[in-house]
């Protein structure tokens, strides 16, 4: 039996020291970095937004994808993650309904529709889509809206972001930015 505490307790004490390092003080500290450096992404990067009456309102993250399906806004990609395979007869069908939706909800538009409008992101929550994706869905907008194409293009050029440092990564436009500046929030 003192064998037993006499291992007992320099375990328990290391337990304990352990936890209010790693548990406690380490992420209080990058907790606070992340407060102090760069307090938007570290809250999770919400657009709010001042309405006309002064008060204000979130409406969501730019980090993550919202939903949208009426014809009024820009759609992107589907949401949610499946472990299909992309060669399997099961993404096909999937990928055929979500190209037939589209296809509902703009009749006249023969281009060719971008992937990313029809197979999901590898977290199923990702808020861009190409700028390829957001033109095809121009027109539509515009007509939806009683706007020039111009003018939307315009609103979805100033929310397309660039490759970092000009060859890192795709050009990306944010759902969610364009379509709070096309109802004329931001």
């Amino acid at each position: 039996m003192n064998h037993i505490k006499k291992i007992l307790k320099p375990a328990l004490l290391c337990f304990l020291i352990m936890t209010i390092l790693c548990g406690a003080l380490y992420t209080a500290a990058v907790t606070g970095v992340a407060q102090l450096i760069f307090p938007k992404q570290a809250n999770g990067s919400v657009i709010t937004v001042t309405l006309k009456d002064g008060t204000t309102r979130e409406y969501g993250s730019a980090l993550i994808a919202q939903t949208f399906t009426k014809p009024r806004y820009l759609i992107g990609r589907p949401d949610g993650v499946t472990n299909v395979s992309p060669a399997s007869e099961k993404e096909k069908k999937l990928v055929q309904k979500r190209v037939d939706w589209l296809h509902s909800i703009d009749p006249g538009n023969e281009a060719d529709i971008p992937m990313d409008l029809v197979t999901g992101s590898g977290s199923g929550v990702d808020p861009d889509i190409s700028p390829a994706a957001a033109e095809y869905q121009a027109a539509r907008i515009a007509r939806e809206r009683n706007m020039s194409v111009d003018a939307v293009r315009t609103i979805i050029k100033r929310y397309t972001a660039e490759r970092f440092l000009g060859f890192i990564g795709e050009p990306a436009v944010n759902v969610l930015k364009v379509n709070l500046a096309l109802d004329g929030l931001i």
